[in-house]
């Protein structure tokens, strides 16, 4: 069940970090490159801070991979990171189950491929029993999907009398998200320039510490988390107290 963190400074690490991945695109323009190229120069970029967060002991990694809007780009963009996407899974899912990492996608599988659906079983059945990090891929995933999802879930165990729609409570909404088995982001980051979150876990962040690189997502490797790390362990976090009611308990 998720829950807060304990307000006060956090510890340098979070628990759980959320990545929106952005940047690749420009990044490939800036060399003159197709667009193509930049989503897989960023796959390097996914390696490493795969591997900082299980050497720095973050038990629950987020990637925004492939958002439900992604679908409006052009169509031979978008085939080619279903390609990618297939290849990626391929390739890099023993390395994963062989560092001990557990694969999770979430996100609206029915508009996938009936091959790339197959893959994302099979390398979730193979990283099941993995424990020192969990990495969630959301991919077809948005906030506002999520939030509708959960809701429909409770409408329909309401009116099959398995609920109490008058004493449904913001914990009972939370466990109807598609990430309600691991804690609450403690940071969200996001690479490329841009200060926004484009409907990217919207329940889950909402006390999450936002941090914002101007890197390009492949440029965004293994020195730039470590400086995000460093930056959320000055934060305070108050979930609406006050700092001198944090100082207190501290």
């Amino acid at each position: 069940m998720n829950d807060m963190t304990t307000a006060g400074r956090p510890p340098s690490v979070p628990r759980h970090v959320a990545i929106i991945m952005d940047g690749n695109n420009r990044w490939a323009r800036k060399r003159f490159l197709p667009g193509v190229a930049g989503h897989k120069a960023g796959v390097d970029a996914v390696r490493a801070v795969i591997e900082v967060c299980a050497e720095e002991g973050v038990e629950v990694l987020t990637l925004f991979a492939f958002s439900s809007e992604n679908w409006n780009r052009p169509a031979d963009e978008v085939g080619a990171l279903m390609d990618l996407f297939l290849s990626a899974l391929r390739r890099e899912v023993r390395k994963l189950a062989e560092n001990d990492i557990c694969l999770r996608i979430v996100g609206d599988r029915s508009r996938f491929s009936p091959e790339l659906q197959k893959a994302m079983a099979e390398a979730e059945a193979l990283t099941a029993d993995s424990s020192r990090l969990t990495l969630v891929v959301a991919a077809n995933y948005g906030g506002q999907w999520d939030i509708t999802q959960a809701a429909r879930r409770l409408a329909i165990e309401a009116q099959a009398g398995r609920l109490d729609a008058a004493a449904i409570d913001e914990q009972d909404f939370q466990e109807r998200l598609c990430t309600a088995e691991w804690p609450l982001p403690d940071l969200c980051i996001r690479t490329g320039g841009e200060r926004r979150v484009s409907n990217f876990l919207l329940w889950q962040i909402a006390y999450a510490e936002l941090y914002f690189s101007d890197l390009y997502w492949p440029d965004f490797k293994h020195e730039a988390l470590r400086a995000a790390f460093d930056d959320f362990a000055k934060r305070q976090r108050r979930f609406g107290k006050t700092s001198e009611q944090v100082a207190a308990e501290s």
